[in-house]
């Protein structure tokens, strides 16, 4: 069985801080997210995305839009119309982190729409899911700054 594994360490302007790992067991099968992330607002939801690009030199912003490769609205990681690169909120705790694992069956590590190269951004606010009623929803979930941001790289 074919495994795949990368990395990416969370940094920005803001305190928030961390390192996410994504692990796929064979092609085409889902990816496991496992997260630790610090510095967040406490008690608070955050939202979680994987961005179109891996070029952060001008910052989180230059990360591009959510990846997209087949052109939906925003949503909620459950949901049939969704970019892949939504996968809804983080939930800091009363120190301001946050421990997470998820799955999601729309990310890669590899193939033509691989998430390796791009980046994961966490952002200041929350994600509305697309929820929000509003053109700006159906963009980005009205989540908000980017706190950190970091490049997906293989491990």
């Amino acid at each position: 069985m074919s495994k795949f594994k990368a990395v990416t360490v969370l940094s920005g302007e803001s305190s928030v801080s961390g390192t996410v790992t994504f692990k796929q067991l064979s092609p085409g099968g889902p990816v496991t997210v496992y997260g630790k992330l610090r510095g967040l607002t406490p008690h608070a939801k955050h939202g979680f995305h994987v961005h179109q690009s891996g070029d952060l030199s001008g910052g989180c912003i230059s990360a591009g839009p959510h990846y997209n490769p087949f052109g939906k609205t925003h949503g909620a990681p459950s949901a049939a119309n969704r970019h892949v690169g939504d996968l809804g909120n983080v939930d800091a705790d009363e120190r301001g982190e946050a421990d997470f694992v998820l799955t999601d069956s729309l990310l890669s590590l590899n193939g033509p729409t691989s998430i390796v190269g791009r980046s994961v951004v966490v952002h200041a606010g929350t994600d509305d899911l697309g929820l929000g009623g509003n053109e700006e929803s159906l963009k980005t979930g009205n989540a908000g700054a980017r706190a950190a941001c970091g490049v997906i790289g293989l491990s």
